[in-house]
Formats: C-alpha cells, structure tokens, sequence
C-alpha cells in the first residue's frame, strides 16, 4: 500500500485510517511499518488494535514516551474508542453485554466460556441502535474492554452476527465485515489537551443502507 490515509500527525502522534486487510501491530507490512515510510519518521508505535479485516481510526505514537502516556490512558479507561457496526437481526433499542470469552489458539477462535477459569477474561460493551434496514440494524458501540474479536463474537453469541463476518457470522454477503472504528477521544499525550476524531464509514454497502446519525 502506497499511500496512507491520514488524518491528523504532530511530533507526538499521528491518527490515520487503517485499511481492512493490513495488520495494526509492529509487523511486515503492518501499520507502524506504513506510517514510518509515510512520514519517514523512525518511531511509530502501535497503542491499540483492530483485528486485521477491520478499518476505521487509529491513533499511533510517533515517541516511546507517547506510547506509554496513550497505553496508560487506555489501561485507565481515560481512551474511549466508538465503533460503527451492522449486525443482523433487530437487538434491543440500547444495552449492555457481559460476557466470558476464551481464545482457542488453535482455530484462532474467541468463543463464550460458561464459567471462569484460565485464560477467560471478562469482556464488556454498551450499545445502541442508530437505524435499521433490510433486517439488520446499524449499532454505535463502545468498548470497556478490548479483547480479541469481541464485538463480533459477543453480538454473534445472542443471534446478532455482524453483516460480512465469515469466521462468526452468516458469511453470505459479498462485502467485506461491517465494523468501522469511528472515533477516538483521548488526552494528548503531551499537551493534555483533549482529542476526538471522527470519521464516518465508506460510502459502499452496507452503511449506504443507513443514516448515520450525528452525534
């Protein structure tokens, strides 16, 4: 990929779009690597993650010490992240899930887990609807915990897959998974001042089904 799409950069940080497909963490052909070649700057670190089919908003640390301020703020609950999802079916107007997820590092799968025990991690999200269509509803969500595929496996867990998921959903439709990091609010990590950045999805399906509510 030659050319990033982005959206704010100081010498502290740099906010960008991350393309689906492309890897968010420090790896060959991974974000960090595009930025660095992007801004031809040596220090790009990644701070939070999108799993590997989703786009939308990143912020990134272009100093060690950036990074270790913005991962603070984020184990501090201080970095609020909002994402844009549609999901089959027609869950309540607003909610609140709860669940234990485990991984299995063999199929790389996250699924629900009855009970704790090793290596389960609570995982907890609030949601609620801004629009429906066509028998799936548009859902503004935002994340209290960031466990590997846990929107897409927690709405898939109670009969609302996400429209394009095909590791946990219907995986009938042509376009790619329905989940957009739509926007970032954190505290600089020099300045102090607060930041939010917004970006609404792709003007492609399914969002075009929707009205995208300011807000």
């Amino acid at each position: 990929m030659s050319h990033m799409e982005i959206v704010y950069a100081d010498k502290r940080i740099v906010v960008a779009v991350k393309p689906a497909g492309i890897l968010s963490t420090d790896m060959p052909g991974g974000m960090p690597e595009l930025l660095r070649q992007e801004l031809g700057t040596d220090c790009v670190r990644t701070v939070h993650r999108l799993d590997a089919q989703v786009s939308g908003l990143m912020v990134f640390a272009r100093s060690v010490k950036a990074a270790s301020l913005l991962s603070e703020q984020i184990r501090d609950h201080a970095f609020h992240k909002t994402y844009l999802a549609v999901v089959h079916g027609e869950p309540p107007e607003s909610g609140t899930m709860t669940d234990l997820l485990g991984r299995d590092k063999l199929r790389r799968l996250t699924c629900v887990s009855p009970a704790p025990g090793p290596d389960i991690q609570e995982a907890k999200l609030t949601y609620r609807v801004v629009d429906r269509c066509k028998g799936y509803s548009l859902v503004s969500i935002c994340l209290e915990t960031g466990r590997t595929h846990q929107i897409r496996v927690q709405f898939a867990s109670r009969g609302w897959p996400l429209a394009g998921d095909r590791k946990y959903g219907v995986g009938a439709e042509t376009f790619p998974i329905a989940l957009w990091s739509h926007r970032l609010s954190f505290s600089h990590p020099e300045s102090g001042e607060t930041l939010d950045f917004r970006l609404d999805p792709p003007n492609a399906q399914p969002w075009t089904w929707f009205s995208i509510e300011r807000e």
